[in-house]
């Protein structure tokens, strides 16, 4: 009889390097670099490419785009494209653009809520509840992120029961899925997988998503924790991008090129083609001027 953990057979690898990534650089990145670096995700295999946000250009004015951005884009058969919206005018705007999944937020930290979007926890479910009818009446995959699951900048220490309290919440409110973010990377692999398992106890595994950043190099020992737990979507970011701009000292998420490798050598299918997905990690590092965070993407020789 085997001593090693059931993985799952495959895993969803949710690709947010184009939004939650790019939102937190400080120079404007034109158009067309992020139109490159969209096409050559479009072509790794990935079946999930977050493509923007439909926040205040004065919030994230990296973001000020998004009309543009789905105007302008041709979406690939097989890919899902979830955009952003913070509350009903950014969801109206997103409807408008065109857009055919959305994703929305809250956290697991009052003081986190407060910094980020201005209100209380309850108050943001509050907000996303006519942003979930909208989009239902339309048809529309509904994705939901809760931050702050494993610690907070302003609050330290989150209780495991806020967290389940919330993603119930939201998964009351009609969330097709609902990623579990550790926003400032303090999370270790115990407390993760516990996290996790305490949300799956009410809402199905397969509707849960792990969002792990790198701060304390912990993210990967966290993604195979959750693994073993039985998680079935990782969000990640190409060449490492991200952080969060509320969130003080938050490096960025794990990079996209390292889960994939590490899944690959576990035997888990992802359906990505590693190299292409380096290339792209390198364009986008060579484009931003640094150097490519994800150490697969150092090593890798094409």
């Amino acid at each position: 009889m085997s001593t090693y953990p059931d993985y799952p057979e495959r895993v969803t690898v949710v690709e947010v390097g184009l939004r939650d990534g790019l939102q937190n650089e400080r120079q404007v990145i034109p158009m067309g670099v992020k139109q490159s670096l969209l096409h050559r995700l479009e072509r790794t295999g990935l079946k999930t490419i977050e493509l923007t946000g439909f926040v205040h250009p004065l919030w994230v004015p990296q973001l000020a785009d998004a009309e543009q951005m789905l105007a302008e884009h041709k979406p690939v058969k097989g890919i899902r494209y979830p955009v952003l919206v913070p509350n009903l005018t950014g969801m109206q705007r997103a409807l408008s653009a065109g857009a055919s999944e959305i994703a929305l937020f809250t956290a697991a930290s009052e003081g986190f809520n407060q910094k980020n979007i201005n209100c209380s926890i309850e108050e943001s479910l509050q907000r996303s509840t006519p942003v979930i009818e909208l989009a239902k009446a339309n048809n529309m995959r509904v994705r939901g992120y809760i931050s702050c699951v494993l610690g907070c900048p302003i609050e330290g220490k989150i209780e495991v029961s806020e967290v389940v309290r919330v993603a119930e919440r939201l998964y009351a409110m009609g969330c097709d899925e609902i990623s579990l973010g550790d926003t400032i990377g303090v999370g270790t692999a115990l407390k993760a997988r516990q996290m996790l398992e305490a949300v799956a106890a009410n809402i199905p595994m397969q509707q849960l998503a792990v969002h792990f950043h790198d701060t304390n190099g912990q993210a990967l020992a966290n993604i195979l924790a959750c693994l073993e737990a039985g998680v079935q979507v990782v969000d990640s970011s190409v060449a490492g991008l991200g952080g969060c701009p509320y969130a003080p000292g938050a490096t960025g998420n794990i990079a996209t090129e390292d889960v994939v490798y590490m899944l690959q050598g576990m035997g888990i299918e992802t359906g990505i083609n590693l190299d292409a997905l380096v290339a792209a990690g390198r364009f986008i590092s060579g484009a931003l001027g640094r150097t490519n965070a994800s150490a697969v993407g150092r090593a890798w020789k094409l």
